[in-house]
This record gives structure tokens, C-alpha cells and sequence, in this order.
């Protein structure tokens, strides 16, 4: 944002959302009843295998247009690969591990471009349509709001063992099932319930999408550590501070905006992992709160947690607190 708010901005009144406000894609109108949404994301290999990589990467890039309510229609990838270092097979390998997971979202691939590069970077631009009275942002939460997660999390910290050869079997695999997951089920279940506002989970961690949802929304969250769902393993990790410089980055952007309230060290550095095709996070209004996580919990979503709520507070800060659980 430092970068674009320094670069002249074009101005179209069909331009619905921008990034003006930190959302997960950008929104046109097309017509009273259809609105484009669209999205670009991509990024180097977190895990070995190759074909992993290309699900995660898809599921993740997918995850923009399921957070703004909109239904996915097309995807094109983007790749850059070291052809004079690692054999086609691989980017074939990658490129059916996207295809795979565009299937399952039931969107088509229909192109894409690569360049050479030195190392793999994989994923898509992905389109989708919503009407434009419905779609989903993360400047709707207001105060009284429940907030609800649809994954675990520690990710980051975890992927970085990975890269070391120290995480346990369980914990990598575990990981990365939640990572190759897509939001879809999510998604429709809160169209169905309808919400407030939501963002997916990904590089800033949970504490930095929520500070730009309470921010976009000029409101305040607290949190209980004890109801956010965190993966198997993760604290270990943690303690022994296998934590990547992305979360570390996240944890000093945040501190002015966070209010950690004996809050330890290493759950302080979960909380703002920096994640890779984490959950939604959806602020639903509380009167709708238990039909959603009935209906998330019906769809076999990985988690359906309660982890807080929004309230007022024209400081826009955040209280992580670690009580029993509510």
C-alpha cells in the first residue's frame, strides 16, 4: 500500500472495489445485476512435491474470490520456471496439481504465460461473478458481530520446518491437507447464512487480515486464544522458534495496533504467522452467528470456531485475551 498510494490513481465509477481498502480482489461492475470479481496471486514452492505445490497455489489464489462472495468461473496461470535447470516433468507436475484443483472448484483453466526464471513461481489469475448488491467485503463488521474461522492455523510456521526437515510426518501432512483445501464450502455456506464482512487468511496471518478488516470498518475486535483453532504441532515449533521472517514481520508491523494481554511470546508469533491458503474469517452478525457454524459444521468445513467478536473502538486496536473457553 506504501507503493500505491504513491501512484496516480485512474478513476472508473464501475470500479466497485479497489484497493483502497486492503480487499482480497477487485470488483467491476458490468451491469445493475453482474459484477466481475478478479484476482491475481501466485508465489515461490512451499513444499517439495511439485503437484502439492500446484494445488496449494491454485486453492490459494481461488481463495480471494470465495472471500468477496463470488463464484469462480475461469482461471489463468501464471508461471515462471528454470528450464535449463529442472526438467519439464516438474512444470507439468505443477501445472495438473492447479488443474486438478481448478477442477474441483469447477472453474477452467484457459491460458496463461510464463517466463523463465530462476526459481518456480506458480499460480492464477482467477475471474469470477457475483451481483453487484451482494458482494462481501472486509469493511462491513460492526460492533456486536461475531467473528468466525474456517481453518487452522500456523501454516507458516510449520511450512518453514518443513523447509528444514524438522517437522514431524503428521504435522507436514496435516498442514499441508489444510492448505490444499479450498474455501468453497465456506463461501456458500456464509451466502446462504449472508454476513457482515470477510477476508482469507493468508501472508499477513490472522491478526494482520483482521487489523484490515477492523480498520476498513473503523471498529475493534477481541479475541480468545483459547477458541482459535491452531494445527497439531505448531506450538512446538514455535517454542523452539522455528518462525519464519514473514510472521516476525507481521508481529512488529502489528504492534501498535495489537494489545496482547499475557499473551506468551510464542502464541503471540501464531497469531500472526503468516499463512498460505489459510480460512475466511467471517464476521457475521451475532443473531446468525449459531446458523452459520451450524451450517459450516453440516458442509464439513475443517473448523467452524467462534473466535471473538467486534466492538466499538474508534482506535481500531485489537485485544487478544486468554481466557476459558466461551
Amino acid at each position: 500500500m506504501q507503493v500505491l498510494h504513491q501512484i496516480p490513481k485512474l478513476y472508473d465509477s464501475n470500479v466497485i472495489v479497489g484497493y483502497d481498502e486492503s480487499d482480497d480482489a477487485a470488483v467491476y461492475k458490468i451491469s445493475d445485476n453482474l459484477a466481475m470479481v478478479q484476482t491475481v496471486d501466485y508465489f515461490t514452492p512451499i513444499v517439495d512435491d511439485p503437484y502439492t505445490f500446484g494445488a496449494i497455489a491454485a486453492a490459494n489464489a481461488l481463495s480471494d474470490i470465495y472471500a468477496m462472495g463470488a463464484k469462480p468461473v475461469m482461471g489463468l496461470n501464471i508461471v515462471g520456471f528454470p528450464a535449463e535447470k529442472l526438467p519439464l516433468d516438474v512444470l507439468v507436475q505443477i501445472l495438473c496439481g492447479g488443474s486438478d484443483k481448478a477442477k474441483e472448484a469447477g472453474i477452467t483453466i484457459s491460458g496463461g504465460h510464463t517466463i523463465d526464471d530462476n526459481e518456480p513461481k506458480y499460480g492464477m489469475v482467477i475471474t469470477g461473478f457475483a451481483h453487484p448488491d451482494k458482494i462481501i467485503t472486509n469493511s462491513g463488521a460492526k460492533p456486536g458481530d461475531v467473528l468466525v474461522l474456517t481453518k487452522p492455523i500456523g501454516t507458516g510456521i510449520i511450512t518453514t520446518a518443513m523447509k528444514e526437515d524438522i517437522a514431524s510426518p503428521e504435522t507436514a501432512d496435516n498442514a499441508i491437507k489444510i492448505m490444499s483445501t479450498l474455501n468453497k464450502l465456506a463461501a456458500e455456506c456464509m451466502i446462504q447464512i449472508g454476513v457482515n464482512a470477510c477476508t482469507d487468511v493468508t501472508g499477513f496471518g490472522l491478526m494482520g487480515h483482521l487489523h484490515e478488516m477492523v480498520s476498513a470498518s473503523s471498529v475493534g475486535a477481541e479475541i480468545n486464544l483459547q477458541n482459535v483453532p491452531i494445527i497439531p504441532g505448531t506450538w512446538e515449533l514455535a517454542d523452539d522458534l522455528i518462525i519464519p521472517a514473514g510472521t516476525m514481520r507481521n508481529h512488529e508491523f502489528l504492534s501498535d495496533h495489537l494489545i496482547w494481554d499475557n499473551i506468551s511470546y510464542e502464541y503471540q508469533m501464531i497469531l500472526c504467522d503468516a499463512q498460505t491458503s489459510g480460512g475466511l474469517l467471517i464476521s457475521v452478525p451475532k443473531e446468525k452467528s449459531d446458523d452459520l457454524v451450524k451450517e459450516l459444521k453440516a458442509s464439513e468445513t475443517l473448523t467452524y470456531a467462534v473466535i471473538g467478536r467486534i466492538i466499538k473502538d474508534e482506535h481500531q486496536k485489537i485485544r487478544v485475551t486468554n481466557g476459558k473457553n466461551e
